[in-house]
């Protein structure tokens, strides 16, 4: 957990002098990862990792079920959170992430796809120098990806930047549990259970290990909650899911 005073700034894989190298590593290891992405996503978190993203989405049915509003789903990996979006309403959704390789297994889910997730484009673009004009997007979304950033408040601004004012941001992400017999448990299993499951199976320890030691650095809710008010967002509202080990922020941009 991190120490008061030493909150993290971005994401610190192992052997990184900065940021920019920093974001390489993690495109790096995504890159890598990709053709076992899914597949351990949805059994390491014994598919829950499926129910948590429908959870996200019906949040967020106000801003999905408007046929005229403007969805954008950062880092968005496989996709799997644009097309949980998609079929919970009428609004356009568009994807983006740096990892390309991870943007072909999107687009070839994409084409497969039915209920109108197939017309979800996907872009290559870094989270935080975001290729769209101020002001583009009703809702931004990030699953599981924004505690990957290499600055954190960069990217609360570039989000920012890309909304509407009175639009929405919502970040989906994993969170350490409090002390006790169940945070315990979790801790046991995210350090000691994931990494060996994970790295057998993709063949890259190295990115199953990086995988857990992100969340154990990342910020605890009310933390991001701070940090998103700081970064100038009001009504900013945290729904606790799965044993408090994952948590869904949603917050407004200031008018």
């Amino acid at each position: 957990m991190p120490e008061v005073g030493t909150l993290p700034k971005g994401t610190q894989p192992e052997g990184a002098v900065n940021e920019q190298d920093a974001s390489r590593k993690v495109r790096e290891m995504f890159t890598r990862i990709a053709p076992r992405y899914d597949l351990l996503n949805h059994l390491l978190s014994g598919q829950m990792d499926k129910r948590w993203r429908l959870r996200a989405a019906r949040e967020l049915r106000p801003f999905l079920e408007r046929a005229d509003a403007r969805v954008l789903d950062l880092c968005c990996g496989t996709g799997d959170l644009a097309f949980s979006l998609a079929r919970e309403g009428r609004a356009r959704i568009i994807g983006a992430d740096f990892s390309h390789t991870m943007l072909v297994r999107a687009k070839q889910k994409a084409a497969a796809e039915v209920h109108g997730s197939a017309a979800v484009p996907f872009f290559e673009a870094d989270a935080l120098y975001l290729p769209f004009a101020d002001g583009s997007f009703d809702l931004v979304t990030t699953a599981f990806g924004f505690r990957n950033l290499a600055n954190y408040e960069a990217g609360l601004r570039e989000i920012a930047r890309v909304l509407k004012p009175g639009g929405g941001v919502a970040i989906l992400e994993f969170t350490e549990p409090e002390p006790g017999l169940l945070g315990d448990a979790y801790r046991f299993y995210c350090q000691s259970v994931l990494p060996k499951i994970g790295g057998w199976i993709s063949g890259d320890a190295a990115a199953y290990a990086y995988l857990p030691k992100s969340v154990a650095r990342f910020f605890r809710p009310v933390e991001l909650a701070g940090l998103m008010e700081k970064a100038g967002y009001r009504d900013v509202r945290v729904v606790l899911m799965m044993l408090k080990s994952v948590a869904l922020h949603v917050g407004m941009k200031s008018s």
